[in-house]
């Protein structure tokens, strides 16, 4: 479980920008997963956002998260949050 061992940053940036822990959770077990660097980052692409649908009982039931759908969280290697924020811009694909 990612929320329980996170960084001091993450904490903070978790705080500061009104992201709660159960969207960090729900990424974590509903994000896609992308190598950046050396960490992943965790995001609610198409098929992400197909599988919570699916786990929330359909499109009414993501309507409720939809402020969220554009958070993305950064896993680094060891398993620990680094950091989570909203998402501005499109990601690149490797």
């Amino acid at each position: 479980m990612i929320a329980s061992t996170m960084t001091l940053h993450a904490e903070a940036r978790l705080q500061q920008r009104a992201i709660p822990l159960f969207v960090v959770e729900m990424l974590e077990e509903f994000g896609s997963a992308v190598r950046c660097g050396g960490a992943e980052r965790l995001t609610f692409d198409k098929a992400a956002r197909r599988r919570l649908a699916r786990h929330l009982g359909g499109e009414r039931g993501l309507r409720l998260i939809d402020r969220w759908l554009h958070v993305y969280a950064v896993v680094g290697d060891n398993g620990r949050l680094v950091t989570a924020s909203h998402q501005t811009r499109r990601f690149r694909r490797p």
